[in-house]
């Protein structure tokens, strides 16, 4: 897939756990799992937006387009 998510890296950065990242977005930490691993089809603009907003990032930082 060319989406690339590079949460794990930005999460790495800031030095916070997935499971204070979930808790601090409001979402289970199931659901950020599956994103944090590529796994997801899609993510709400929302969900991006409490992303960005505690891990001071923007959402290039996050997703990436690398083509195949």
């Amino acid at each position: 897939m060319p989406i690339i998510v590079n949460l794990d890296v930005m999460m790495a950065k800031r030095k916070i756990s997935l499971g204070e990242l979930a808790a601090r977005i409001d979402l289970t930490p199931a659901n950020l799992s599956i994103l944090k691993t590529g796994k997801a089809k899609a993510v709400r603009f929302s969900t991006l937006e409490a992303i960005c907003k505690e891990l001071d990032c923007q959402p290039g930082d996050i997703l990436e387009y690398r083509a195949d």
